[in-house]
């Protein structure tokens, strides 16, 4: 199993708002600091924005932030929005499935199965969960200007 690109910058650019909570950060700066081409990052702050999880603000000094708080953005729900497009299998989409075999197969069963143990086990996490008392990820994340006193894990 493999996530898109679009997820994982999905990922990133909440963790990097998360880190940064309560400041307006700007797509090219999520750019710079994740390693991500500005282009793709821009049209998944776009999905991002359209499902509730960014607020963007337009404007010379807009950007994006969280659109509520990080305890209650479920990374599950993040990662099904971005995947919905996606099916696992050939299998899974009626529409463009051309196996032979699709009928009389049991292993689509089992993978449906899976693959919604695996968005259930990710509903048990919050964005909060990854990123509070994680000194790693808020050092390599926080935005330049701002304060950086001592992280102890779990302290945040």
């Amino acid at each position: 199993m493999r996530l898109t690109i679009r997820t994982n910058l999905a990922a990133r650019v909440l963790m990097f708002c998360a880190v940064n909570d309560g400041r307006i950060v700007r797509t090219a700066e999520i750019a710079r600091q994740c390693n991500a081409s500005l282009n793709h990052l821009l049209q998944v702050v776009h999905v991002l924005q359209e499902n509730g999880f960014v607020d963007t603000l337009r404007g010379r000094t807009g950007g994006l932030r969280l659109a509520r708080p990080m305890a209650q953005i479920s990374v599950g729900h993040v990662f099904r929005v971005l995947e919905s497009g996606t099916p696992f299998a050939e299998c899974f989409d009626p529409a463009t499935n051309t196996c032979p075999l699709a009928g009389p197969c049991r292993l689509r069963d089992c993978l449906r199965r899976a693959v919604e143990a695996f968005f259930r086990e990710l509903d048990t996490v919050s964005l909060a969960d990854l990123v509070q008392g994680n000194c790693g990820l808020r050092d390599l994340l926080l935005m330049a200007d701002a304060l950086k006193p001592p992280c102890a894990a779990g302290a945040e």
